[in-house]
């Protein structure tokens, strides 16, 4: 019997002004209030609010059979708590329902996990501190960032008190093993490894409006007998995907609110069939094998890896750069500055400045809102270098 786990993660960044360099030195305003408003009020009209509305009500109607956990990034709440709170009281309610759950992350949808074990600590407890200051939940599950993860991660994280962390399911970490099972971490038995089954998230995620794709159009009744095919071979189906999906990526024009509608309840007219929790997954199923994670995976591109953030120079040296600014930014004891250089450490800038222009270049390009990777690189450094004035 699979259990689905319908897991959404919701985030926005702070895009930066159009920060020239004659602007070093003269003013340190470097986040674009204006257009990062107007690109959260699109999100929140198209996606956000309809989405949650949508989930409340199959929860409701279902009784509570329908079950999904999410994940709200620090820097998407401030924003939302600036400009629109009842986007907030949306999330709280269905909170309140008993059939949602949190997961921990950084509160600045940083890489600093690659970069400082301390830095990245700081940055989960101020996470925690939000989500229990805004919904009285207290995450016990994590996902780092872009769900980078390796061994190393893990030894981190189960020390930090986190009973189990997602992942991405794939060949060159699984072997001949299924996704559609729980299974430990190698070096940490204590630390459940949940793994994302990519092929069929990704069929909602990138290919739901696909004219091309071999299965468009994609029903609700199509996807549910591919879920039932598991039947036998599967404890769990990993549905992980961006909140953003529904409504944003993927527009009410393509169906896909009428599909997040029918869903469930074709997945729970098969008997055997339920939704669960990331944490109840967690309870439920014991570990069936630990996995080796030697190097580090993601959720990103084709490949799977950091080559979405650090694949050429530009983005090797804005980070390095970036981090290398920690003990300085420490010894001021400035909380502002402080709050402002962790901004600048969110993985979406680094993102821009990709230059992987193949098969995953308009994925890259529709999330970017600067002309080219070399202008988001130039801007970045430009604000970069301001910061560092400041700092000396």
């Amino acid at each position: 019997m699979p259990s689905v786990c319908f897991y959404l993660h919701a985030h926005q960044p702070l895009r930066l002004k159009n920060y020239s360099f004659f602007d070093i030195g003269k003013h340190s305003l470097y986040f674009d209030d204006e257009r990062n408003r107007s690109y959260l009020e699109r999100i929140v009209k198209k996606s956000y609010l309809p989405t949650n509305q949508l989930l409340l009500d199959l929860i409701e109607k279902t009784n509570g059979r329908f079950k999904f956990s999410l994940s709200l990034t620090g820097v998407l709440l401030e924003q939302l708590e600036r400009f629109f709170p009842e986007v907030i009281e949306s999330f709280q309610a269905l909170i309140k329902t008993g059939c949602v759950d949190i997961l921990a992350e950084t509160y600045y949808h940083s890489l600093a996990s690659l970069y400082s074990k301390i830095e990245f600590q700081e940055q989960v407890k101020l996470h925690n501190k939000k989500i229990k200051e805004l919904f009285d939940f207290s995450p016990k599950i994590f996902r780092n960032t872009e769900l980078v993860f390796s061994n190393e991660l893990a030894e981190l994280v189960g020390k930090m008190g986190y009973k189990a962390i997602l992942s991405e399911g794939i060949e060159k970490i699984l072997g001949w093993r299924s996704p559609n099972f729980v299974y430990q971490a190698k070096n940490n038995p204590e630390v459940k490894l949940l793994l994302r089954n990519y092929r069929l998230s990704d069929d909602i995620s990138f290919r739901f409006s696909s004219h091309g794709w071999q299965e468009w159009p994609l029903t609700a009744e199509k996807f549910a007998l591919w879920i039932n095919q598991i039947n036998g071979n599967g404890e769990i189906v990993n549905l992980f995907m961006d909140y953003e999906t529904f409504g944003e990526h993927q527009w009410q024009e393509t169906g896909i609110f009428d599909f997040l509608k029918e869903l469930p309840w074709r997945i729970l007219s098969h008997p055997d069939n339920n939704f669960k929790t990331v944490s109840e997954v967690v309870q439920l199923y014991e570990a069936k094998d630990s996995l080796d994670f030697p190097f580090l995976v993601t959720w990103a591109d084709t490949e799977r890896d950091l080559s979405a953030w650090q694949g050429n120079k530009m983005q090797q040296v804005a980070l390095e750069k970036t981090y290398a600014l920690l003990p300085f930014v420490k010894q001021t004891e400035d909380d502002s500055l402080l709050d402002q250089w962790r901004k600048l450490q969110t993985s979406d800038h680094f993102y821009y400045m990709c230059t992987k222009w193949f098969s995953d270049g308009d994925v890259h390009k529709y999330f970017s809102p600067y002309e080219s990777p070399y202008e988001a690189f130039i801007i970045f450094m430009n604000v970069l270098n301001d910061f560092k004035i400041r700092l000396s």
